[in-house]
């Protein structure tokens, strides 16, 4: 069995979709951290399947939305004292500045680098996100891909 120390001041990503943990542990830079933090993948979850874990000894400023738009299943858990004081569900983002990047060569943010990617949500079912510019869609794919449609 796996042992992993219990954190005693710090943060718990849980339910991270499996395979998707190594994405959000190199987004949040934690290989170059100070502090401990450890990436476990492939856990049993008991709601079935599998799950990956990550596990901060230290309280990091975390974009939630872009952490809602990569796996909006995710939920962060506030350690203090060894014991969780918040949980923070995520959820599909109604804006993403910076994450998607449009791919249609006719918008403003193709030539004029100045501008910044901005998308909203359109359609939270189907994770529709429409460029804010030129209307191009986008759906949230795996690992918090954008796909243009």
């Amino acid at each position: 069995m796996l042992n992993v120390e219990t954190i005693k001041n710090g943060l718990v990503i849980d339910h991270i979709c499996a395979g998707y943990g190594p994405k959000i542990f190199n987004w949040l830079g934690l290989a170059n951290a100070r502090f401990t933090a450890a990436l476990v993948m492939n856990v049993q979850s008991k709601k079935g399947g599998k799950k990956d874990i990550i596990k901060i000894d230290n309280i990091i400023n975390i974009d939630y939305s872009v952490l809602g738009f990569i796996d909006p299943n995710i939920t962060v858990n506030v350690i203090k004292d060894e014991k969780i004081v918040e949980k923070i569900k995520m959820e599909l983002p109604q804006k993403v500045t910076g994450v998607i990047h449009c791919k249609n060569p006719r918008c403003i943010t193709a030539s004029e680098k100045y501008v910044p990617q901005s998308f909203h949500l359109v359609d939270r079912t189907r994770a529709l996100y429409r460029c804010e510019y030129c209307d191009t869609l986008y759906k949230a794919g795996p690992q918090g891909e954008a796909v243009e449609l």
